[in-house]
This record gives C-alpha cells, structure tokens and sequence, in this order.
C-alpha cells in the first residue's frame, strides 16, 4: 500500500507541476504582470485561472485532478508508514 502511495504522490506531483507550468505560460502571454504575479505568488494564478476559464479550463481541471491525487497519495504512505490499515 505504501509503494501505491507513493506512485500516486510522484504522477500527482508531476502533473501538477506540468499543468501549473501550462498556466503560467499562458499567464505571461496574456500579460507580464499576470505571469509574475503567478510565478511568485499563488493567488494571482488562481484568479488569472478563473477569469480566463475558457482559455485554460483543461489544464486547470487537470491540476485540481492531481492535486487530489497527490493528496490521496501523500494520505495512503503516512498511513501506511504510521502502521494503519
């Protein structure tokens, strides 16, 4: 279980780095600002990320997804690591 956890926690982990990378991307095309603003600090990618929904409604669905698998995953290796069922 711990080893299932793991894998979870790396693909989770590397899809959400790819997929905020496409948004930031996305974020300096569309202004300077925008992109610094998210590179540096999280909220502004996060409102960039909902006014401009229909620009980047694939990507940003498909952070939210491997967030939840990081989390999910990161769960199951403490669990396990922690000597729960």
């Amino acid at each position: 279980m711990e080893a299932l956890g793991l894998l979870l926690t790396v693909v989770g982990g590397i899809g959400a780095l790819v997929t905020w990378i496409i948004i930031l991307i996305a974020a300096f095309k569309d202004n300077i600002w925008w992109g610094l603003g998210s590179l540096f600090c999280g909220i502004p990618w996060l409102v960039f990320s909902i006014m401009n929904f229909a620009e980047v409604k694939k990507p940003f669905l498909i952070y939210i997804g491997c967030a939840i698998l990081y989390v999910i995953g990161s769960s199951m290796s403490v669990s396990s690591a922690l000597g729960g069922p």
